[in-house]
């Protein structure tokens, strides 16, 4: 009996009524998510999934140093990993789909069944990214819980669900890619896991680290690139017009995916992987010196740039005097320079500095607290008068000056700087408070105990069918 007709029986005996218009791609497909979702597996890497989020959320909450973190940072972090952990559950599900079957010996009569084969590729993608719904539910309380009220929860969901799909079905593509060229899971497996690996790396540095990969580096790894993009949006608060180019190498790799499975893979699925083992152990060997070249560059560190400055005439001045907020609140600071000379200036540098009052308090770095410490506003003509919006996120407790420098550009390397500062202003910082933890311990211990409970229910009802096919 052929494995199309035994589709046909299980869902008789099911008490569905097969539908003979129905496209052979959904029949492949129902199977594939009995297998994934009935069979367990995805249920078991849901629960891990939502014990990792649990664990993390609970520590921006318990731990003091975490809690200093603003809402914004806070989401940003949870959803990144939250992204990570997607893409990797697509990853190892598109790794077995193919070579799976030929290690349980079930490829051949699936092949052997008048289904097309591209319909097969077509049914196996969609069964690997149906976990991604499910993993962006999971963390949609977390993100909310963390959030606290903040307005940042909405381009969050939004920019997660887009970036999110994006990424799950580039990685479910690629694994299944690996699959398809993979005459085992040991080989499929070993290989998705190391083209993960180095992706993720440069993508989790922090900080200035990043910088040293080099932005070239970064923009062309799909994980880096959406992790840059959603920090400049969600933390930062940059345009998106101003970064989107961000997510074209995210968006290329689920493209090319996609096309390469359906034109490629479609037509050419066959019983047997159709690449010597010489291959393989020589692309395993290119991932491990890969990943290890990979570590050495990103623990190289950049070194920044500095300018120098000159010339008079010039003024900044800087809205408002003194300013009350917590940790971690947005201060939006307006500032305007004027030429006051009767010519054009050279071009203009604007730098912000924070001082702590507190002597034994401690040192403020601006890059810490405002995504855009320098300015450059090219050229203003005499009389001409430019007006300038910064963003400051204070991270620590206390009272602070903020003040800015106006820089003109030297003419050469041998001319004197005359810098010109603005009036500071007084920022009173007090302290922010975190989501408590008992507040979050339940949704912590209750998400995984709701998900453990839906297993548990689906292995038994499994189970039960199982006997009673037995039986009969």
């Amino acid at each position: 009996m052929s494995s199309l007709q035994n589709i046909k029986n299980a869902s008789l005996s099911q008490g569905r009524a097969l539908d003979p218009a129905l496209p052979a791609w959904r029949l492949v497909l129902t199977r594939e998510l009995a297998d994934l979702w009935i069979g367990g597996r995805a249920l078991s890497l849901l629960l891990i999934y939502s014990i990792l989020l649990g664990i993390m959320a609970y520590i921006y909450s318990f731990n003091t140093a975490l809690d200093l973190i603003p809402p914004m940072e806070a989401v940003s972090e949870m959803l990144r990993h939250a992204l990570a952990v997607s893409a990797f559950m697509g990853l190892i599900i598109g790794a077995d789909s193919l070579s799976g079957e030929r290690d349980r010996a079930t490829l051949e009569s699936l092949l052997l069944t008048p289904v097309n084969r591209r319909d097969i590729i077509v049914a196996k993608l969609l069964a690997g990214i149906s976990t991604w719904p499910m993993a962006y539910i999971v963390a949609i309380p977390y993100l909310y819980v963390l959030a606290q009220g903040d307005p940042v929860l909405n381009l969050a969901l939004l920019w997660g669900a887009i970036t999110g799909t994006v990424l799950v079905v580039g990685y479910t593509g690629l694994g299944m890619l690996v699959s398809f060229w993979s005459s085992s899971d040991k080989t499929s497996y070993f290989v998705s896991l190391g083209i993960y690996a180095l992706l993720l790396i440069p993508a989790e540095l922090p900080g200035d680290t990043v910088e040293s990969v080099g932005w070239f580096l970064q923009w062309i790894n799909p994980m880096a690139a959406v992790n840059r993009f959603l920090s400049k949006h969600l933390v930062e608060y940059g345009a998106v017009a101003e970064f989107w180019t961000w997510l074209i190498s995210s968006t290329l790799l689920a493209f090319l995916s996609v096309v390469i499975l359906l034109k490629y893979c479609g037509s050419n699925l066959h019983l047997e992987a159709r690449v010597s083992n010489k291959v393989w152990a020589a692309l395993r060997r290119a991932v491990n010196l890969l990943v290890i070249a990979g570590l050495a560059v990103t623990s190289l560190l950049a070194s920044p740039a500095h300018a120098l400055q000159e010339d008079d005439g010039l003024s900044i001045s800087i809205g408002g005097g003194s300013k009350r907020v917590r940790m971690g609140e947005k201060v939006e600071i307006n500032t305007v320079i004027t030429n006051n000379t009767s010519a054009a200036s050279t071009h203009l540098i604007v730098a912000m500095n924070i001082i702590n009052l507190d002597e034994t308090g401690e040192a403020v770095d601006p890059e810490d607290w405002s995504p855009e410490r320098t300015q450059y506003i090219g050229s203003l003509a005499a009389g001409e008068t430019v007006d300038l919006e910064w963003i400051v996120n204070p991270i620590l407790e206390g009272d602070f000056i903020m003040y800015l420098a106006l820089i003109p550009e030297p003419s050469n390397t041998q001319a004197i700087s005359h810098p010109v500062a603005s009036s500071g202003i007084h920022l009173t910082v007090t302290p922010f408070t975190g989501p408590k933890s008992r507040n979050i311990l339940p949704l912590v211990i209750g998400e995984p105990v709701l998900l453990l409970a839906i297993t548990y229910f689906v292995y038994r009802h499994r189970r039960q069918q199982i006997d009673l096919g037995g039986s009969a």
